[in-house]
């Protein structure tokens, strides 16, 4: 099979479309040809190297953590997978014509999504409803703070809070005001409108307005991530998916540092959801896996919105 392979790390010059042996499909695992995969972040950092040691990835790697695609074949043993069945998940070594994965992370892809549309979720989705769900354990009423909440993730985060009832605050760029209103409340049901505002963090005026949140979700960190931390309540919750302020166990406040792990179940529901439009993960650009220096490039430019790769 074709692939996208790093041998070492650093630019986008150390991605290479190169033949591989196609993956063994181990016990409990199914086949599955990729239709579609997006790039990620961890992506970035992962080829940089910057991640690398943290993840694990030893060289040669396949990178790609999204999945959208259609069963090849299962293992013997594993039931419920058809051959040229459309399954969705957040798996391993994904920028490839085929891949593996535990027949236990793979969840259908809605009806009316694509391969395309699918590939743009998994990661994104399961990282901001863990994020609210796992990490800071949100409970209705509560007053979040999402940091970055017109990103892939952010937005997920934002929709899956207001869906526990919660109270959120919208953080972002004084340049992405104006698109964040739209995050959540236009398909609001009863007082969801209410539950929601949206403020530039970047306006020092607006941030220093913020005091006795009940949690902070982080999708940014840096300086943003440690003036929100000061707008916690004692015993508030800093949850995020990078790396906390130097100075977080200096507050009395609980930090959660997530790392999102696949759940097949959640990840159909979130889907579903975006399917019947209650939210919108938007694309940025869709390309062929064959150009993908080019999609890691656009990727850099912080892009408002997913960049998918079509490998089928």
């Amino acid at each position: 099979m074709k692939a996208v392979v790093i041998d070492g790390f650093g630019g986008v010059d150390q991605l290479h479309m190169q033949n591989v042996d196609n993956p063994e499909v181990g016990r409990g695992e199914v086949l599955v040809r990729v239709c579609a995969t997006s790039v990620n972040p961890v992506d970035l950092k992962i080829r940089n190297g910057s991640a690398a040691k943290r993840m694990g990835v030893e060289l040669p790697a396949i990178l790609g953590r999204d999945l959208a695609g259609e069963v090849v074949r299962a293992a013997e043993g594993v039931v419920g997978f058809a051959e040229g069945q459309r399954f969705m998940a957040m798996a391993n070594g994904t920028y490839a014509e085929l891949t593996t994965a535990k027949a236990d992370v793979l969840a259908p892809i809605p009806d009316k999504l694509s391969f395309e549309q699918a590939a743009a979720l998994p990661l994104v989705l399961l990282t901001g409803a863990q994020l609210i769900e796992r990490a800071i354990k949100v409970e209705a009423g509560w007053t979040v703070l999402v940091l970055g909440a017109a990103g892939s993730v952010g937005r997920s985060a934002v929709h899956v809070a207001l869906k526990h009832g919660a109270k959120v605050i919208a953080g972002v760029r004084a340049s992405q005001v104006k698109e964040a209103q739209f995050l959540g409340p236009e398909q609001a049901d009863g007082d969801r409108a209410d539950r929601f505002q949206v403020i530039a963090t970047d306006d020092p005026k607006q941030f220093e307005k913020l005091h006795d949140l009940d949690a902070v979700a982080d999708t940014v960190g840096g300086p943003t991530a440690a003036r929100a931390l000061k707008a916690l309540k004692p015993c508030g919750v800093f949850g995020t998916v990078v790396e906390p302020p130097p100075d977080a166990a200096q507050h009395n406040v609980r930090v959660v540092r997530l790392v999102a792990q696949p759940d097949a179940s959640r990840l159909y529901e979130l889907a579903d959801e975006v399917a019947r439009g209650e939210f919108t993960i938007p694309i940025a650009n869709t390309l062929p896996l064959d150009q993908v220096q080019e999609a890691h490039r656009e990727a850099e430019s912080h892009p408002s919105g997913k960049i998918v790769l079509k490998a089928a």
